[in-house]
């Protein structure tokens, strides 16, 4: 790894910060927001709104992360503007270790001479780590010319993907997924053939973010969010739990401790196996397995019938 952010990100030990969704300056064809996201002001702290600012750093978003910042882990800042270089201060005063630009892929190739090049010395004086983080698009040597002269310490670049927010217009572009992948696009890889052989860049693969990154995020995300006794937490950072449709009057009936269920509106969340022993012994009619994502929607990626 290059980056120290880049390194926690792996670990799943960054929090993902949303800070805004407009962009008035561009429009790239290949921006991966969906509806949610683009053209809106809202905040989002690990997929969850953010309605004060407590919500960013105090624990019921995600006490990991706020915990990493106290020990001073780096903390990073994506963005695609150079028009305000005292922000470049103000973010440096504020603590923050790296800044990484994006860059119109229209400029790439002529950046030299211009704000691009200028921004990444004022950052550097600020004493920030300026840094490119770009697209797998095509190669541009002109990256690691930047990196060469020392204007930035490294360039991170994403395997290209497609997603429902950009898929239409990559499409029309004359862009495809590669065969067997779900996000991946053909040809992304081939930049490597002109800057993968430099020590300063870092190419980040769709399979990694999903199998290496977003799974140890979703792991600590669980940690923090599983109820005490009866949420599991699996391989891949999912919660799994029992439901039932038994008022909890029935469960202390039955001698359940209180520590091993809650009770909802119209049923009972619980131990897993538990609902799974008493429906087998007959104590309770019918239930479900629930294993769900442990984000503030609560995704649940699979149901299986109790009886």
């Amino acid at each position: 790894m290059i980056s120290k952010g880049c390194e926690q990100c792996a670990k799943g030990g960054k929090m993902v910060l949303f800070v805004y969704g407009y962009c008035d300056q561009r429009d790239c064809f290949y921006c991966p927001l969906g509806e949610n996201r683009k053209n809106v002001t809202d905040v989002y702290a690990n997929e969850r709104r953010v309605d004060e600012d407590s919500d960013v750093v105090y624990g019921k978003i995600w006490e990991p992360a706020a915990r990493l910042a106290e020990l001073g882990v780096p903390e990073e800042f994506y963005t695609e503007k150079t028009d305000h270089v005292e922000l470049a201060w103000w973010l440096a005063e504020a603590s923050l270790d790296e800044i990484r630009f994006h860059p119109p892929y229209e400029l790439w190739g002529d950046m030299h001479g211009t704000e691009w090049e200028e921004i990444l010395y004022v950052a550097r004086e600020a004493g920030l780590t300026p840094a490119f983080e770009i697209p797998g698009i095509r190669a541009e040597t002109e990256f690691l010319d930047f990196l060469d002269e020392g204007a930035a310490d490294f360039c991170n670049i994403n395997e290209f993907e497609m997603s429902d927010g950009n898929a239409k217009r990559m499409q029309e572009a004359g862009f495809e997924l590669r065969e067997g992948h779900m996000s991946a696009v053909e040809g992304s890889h081939d930049v490597l053939d002109a800057m993968g052989d430099h020590e300063q860049v870092y190419y980040c693969t769709s399979v990694f973010k999903d199998a290496a990154q977003h799974r140890n995020r979703l792991k600590r995300m669980a940690r923090v969010v599983r109820r005490g006794e009866f949420d599991d937490v699996t391989d891949d950072g999912t919660l799994v739990y029992g439901k039932i449709w038994e008022p909890a009057a029935r469960l202390a009936e039955l001698g359940v401790p209180e520590e091993f269920y809650t009770e909802k509106t119209d049923h009972v969340e619980l131990a897993w196996w538990l609902a799974e022993e008493m429906i087998e012994e007959g104590d309770i009619g019918e239930g479900e397995i629930v294993e769900q994502y442990p984000t503030a929607d609560g995704t649940v990626v699979e149901r299986t019938p109790l009886a």
